[in-house]
């Protein structure tokens, strides 16, 4: 029989890591002070950061549930497109508060992901990716059928947002989005912090490492994959609502799967499993986007391509990863 004390300090020993693992590193803060420096050196660039913000939550949003969970997706834009979609309409209903909209958008998507995490959790690997893939095509298509409500392939128009608190409304320069959604995105990254080092994250990750065994130790995996599976959908959403207020318009390609595909070169490029991997993939992606395509609007995407195979091939675990490790070997 086992000893009680035994399992006691076990358990008083995880607890003690996962607070350890909770703290706020130097490099954290570091990097949230930097976030303001386009505000004083780069006032011309706040609207390419403040789309940057809004990439970094959806990246946010798919790296818990395929770097914590194991869940892969490449139909995740069908939530961004949603939550985009369902903050236009609610505009064009005569509600334009930008915050209880954001509100009301996140949990509507999270909704939707919550009836749709019942199919994700009975299928793996191969099978998932193509049920997640068929679910963002179809939405796709629903939303080009449905012109009526949707706008088709003209989009969304008539989008009006009230200035947010009632007083800041959006500039031609882009101070009030970039502030806007950057205290957004700083939101959505303490509730993936409080989620990641925790009990419940911790069980995510052995979710992703075994799955069969998470049964055999009493974790109702099905049941976690689908709280995760809806805050990561819900986060999405809020990422979709965010692009729809800002710029005051809804594309149809909010849906497509060019979206999903490039939040998971986003992660690729970050790294996946880390808080900051989406993040920093945004912010590369999104930068060398605007350069490369300043330079050649046609083929831009090829030096994309280039540069994710430099990072697969050197980097296996992503920008990030590869830090932590050239970071240890320094240490050692």
């Amino acid at each position: 029989m086992a000893d009680p004390s035994a399992n006691q300090a076990t358990i008083a020993g995880t607890q003690a890591w996962i607070r350890r693992q909770g703290r706020w590193s130097p490099y954290e803060i570091a990097f949230w002070i930097a976030v303001f420096v386009p505000f004083f050196f780069f006032p011309t660039y706040l609207t390419l950061a403040s789309q940057i913000a809004i990439a970094a939550l959806f990246a946010l949003s798919v790296d818990l549930i395929l770097g914590y969970a194991g869940i892969i997706t490449l139909g995740h834009a069908m939530f961004f497109g949603l939550g985009a979609y369902a903050a236009g309409l609610l505009t064009k209903t005569g509600w334009g508060e930008p915050l209880t909209g954001l509100l009301i958008s996140g949990a509507f998507v999270a909704l939707v992901g919550f009836v749709v995490s019942f199919v994700i959790v009975r299928v793996q690997h191969l099978a998932l990716l193509m049920i997640t893939l068929g679910l963002g095509l179809l939405t796709l298509e629903l939303a080009n059928a449905m012109s009526w409500l949707t706008g088709g392939t003209d989009g969304l128009q008539g989008v009006s947002v009230w200035p947010i608190f009632g007083t800041f409304d959006y500039d031609l320069w882009g101070y009030t989005a970039y502030s806007y959604t950057l205290a957004v995105l700083f939101v959505g990254l303490l509730i993936a912090r409080r989620i990641v080092h925790s009990a419940f994250g911790l069980s995510l990750r052995g979710i992703r490492e075994n799955l069969n065994r998470m049964p055999a130790i009493g974790a109702p995996y099905q049941r976690r994959l689908q709280v995760i599976y809806t805050i990561s959908a819900g986060m999405a959403g809020v990422a979709g609502a965010l692009l729809t207020q800002t710029t005051s318009q809804v594309a149809l390609d909010v849906l497509s799967f060019q979206r999903s595909a490039d939040v998971v070169v986003m992660l690729i490029l970050g790294g996946t499993g880390r808080l900051y991997g989406g993040i920093i993939g945004a912010i590369i992606f999104m930068v060398a986007r605007d350069q490369l395509a300043g330079i050649n609007p046609q083929y831009w995407y090829f030096w994309i391509g280039i540069l994710l195979m430099i990072v697969v091939l050197v980097m296996p675990k992503g920008i990030l990863g590869f830090l932590a490790q050239l970071w240890e070997r320094i240490r050692r």
